[in-house]
């Protein structure tokens, strides 16, 4: 299973479809083919497999980290070639949790195979957590990430920010972005620092990128609005529909979204809505109002701080990481368990955290 975990990564971002790699094992335990899937319209990893074998594996064990699917879309069910191919023993890593595609291993089990699931469950799960997030949660897996200073600054009081960490930290950011789905920054990002919100010292493709622009402030010539990708400003009524023309002729796409009591976007329809288009995972990268504004919505799966070892000091600092209202009591903190710490060569801690279990409880 472990082998399936390995070659489902070779898939890449296959949103709105999971990653699943497949391993067909002789009786004698000699592995006969591999194979995995590389998104949507493309050969599902049984698929994929089994056809280097001439879609025939008589007597041999099939292993895969997901449930086979019952479910013609694009491309026909999993399950029937698995039964046809003849072998007899299947190995599931984790069920399939939408309810229209499911049912894989019972079809297969009442064909006459012998059906095992739940090896390894929970790193399958692991590996497709924004495909279970968006089918049991409705919304896309988050993370949120911050460039900071030892006293959690993003910036000098001048508003100076490249670069706080050393290149090596920068490679990292690079490799999340083409891991995540989406990458999302608020309107402030944009107009102080103009980012590219592109992948360029790390493989990968380019992910969508998505503004917070509550009153579609963006610069026509943004940086962010290069084409190559998927665009989208979101924004809530009323909104200057002489700026969305100018943006809609560039390719860029303008969502009119619900605001909340504040008056900005509200956020979990903005996540919703994403997920609704087949972003199984968002990377935010800030500012520090849509980093705090986030966690207080209670839309946060886990935290990655970039952490230089510099001090800006100075009772008037610049703007911290984290903005928002300021938390009166201790009782009321933002809490977090760590998930990983380690230093870069650079010197610059990188920490991945998760909202603490309490904090977990009060998410939407």
């Amino acid at each position: 299973m472990a082998r399936c975990l390995a070659l489902a990564a070779r898939g890449g971002r296959t949103a709105p479809n999971p990653q699943v790699g497949c391993v067909i094992v002789s009786t004698r335990g000699r592995v006969l083919a591999e194979g995995w899937h590389r998104g949507p319209g493309t050969a599902h990893a049984e698929v994929d497999a089994l056809a280097k074998l001439g879609g025939r594996a008589p007597g041999a064990t099939l292993y895969v980290n997901l449930e086979p699917c019952d479910h013609h879309g694009r491309t026909p069910p999993c399950a029937p070639a698995v039964i046809a191919s003849g072998v007899a023993r299947v190995v599931i890593g984790a069920r399939d949790p939408i309810p229209g595609h499911a049912g894989g291993a019972r079809r297969i089990a009442r064909a006459g195979l012998a059906v095992e699931v739940g090896v390894l469950a929970d790193l399958c799960r692991a590996a497709n957590r924004g495909f279970y997030m968006v089918a049991e949660r409705g919304r896309p897996w988050i993370t949120l990430k911050a460039a900071i200073t030892l006293d959690g600054r993003i910036a000098t009081a001048r508003g100076e920010s490249k670069w706080i960490t050393g290149p090596a930290a920068r490679a990292e950011v690079h490799a999340l972005r083409a891991a995540h789905d989406a990458v999302m920054v608020g309107i402030g990002t944009v107009l102080a620092d103009d980012p590219k919100l592109t992948v360029r010292d790390a493989p990968g493709a380019d992910p969508i990128r998505v503004v917070v622009d509550s009153r579609v402030r963006t610069p026509v010539d943004a940086a962010w609005l290069a084409p190559g990708v998927r665009r989208i400003v979101a924004t809530r009524p009323p909104f200057t529909t002489r700026r969305q023309a100018q943006l809609t002729a560039a390719g860029v796409e303008v969502w009119c979204l619900p605001a909340d009591r504040t008056g900005r976007v509200a956020l979990p329809r903005l996540v919703r809505a994403l997920g609704e288009v087949g972003v199984q995972s968002i990377l935010v990268e800030g500012g520090g109002e849509l980093l705090a504004s986030m966690l207080a919505a209670g839309l946060v799966d886990e935290l990655v701080l970039h952490v230089a070892p510099i001090a800006l000091g100075g009772r008037r600092g610049g703007p911290a990481w984290l903005g928002g209202v300021e938390v009166a009591r201790l009782a009321a903190a933002h809490r977090f368990t760590w998930l990983e710490q380690r230093t870069t060569a650079d010197g610059d801690l990188i920490a991945r955290l998760a909202p603490a279990p309490a904090a977990r409880r009060r998410r939407r």
